[in-house]
């Protein structure tokens, strides 16, 4: 069921984006929060932005409404020390304001 959200969510044009974009920044400094709650040895996050696709939504997840997906890779500075490429996702809401980021080991 996961997976047909996503395809759901997918379905408007994606298109590569730029590092001053509002909708990135938005869901890497959420994510670098939600990331250093979990693990306090996190200190960076960087987004490869030459992986990074946006996607205009125009879908709901129960009432909400979602309008930009970003999906991409993004590495994980632990200690000053950057690992291997993490997948990422990212839905916005109404107002750019960023729904959920969730972070996968490839």
């Amino acid at each position: 069921m996961a997976t047909s959200v996503v395809f759901a969510l997918l379905a408007g044009s994606a298109h590569a984006q730029t590092s001053d974009d509002p909708a990135v920044t938005a869901c890497k400094s959420t994510g670098l929060l939600a990331l250093q709650e979990k693990s306090k040895d996190i200190n960076d996050l960087v987004i490869d932005i030459e992986s990074i696709a946006v996607s205009k939504a125009d879908t709901k997840v129960e009432n909400v409404p979602v309008k930009t997906v970003i999906l991409g890779e993004a590495y994980i500075a632990r200690n000053g020390k950057t690992g291997a490429a993490d997948r990422f996702v990212c839905l916005l809401g109404e107002k750019g304001k960023v729904l959920l980021t969730f972070f996968t080991a490839q």
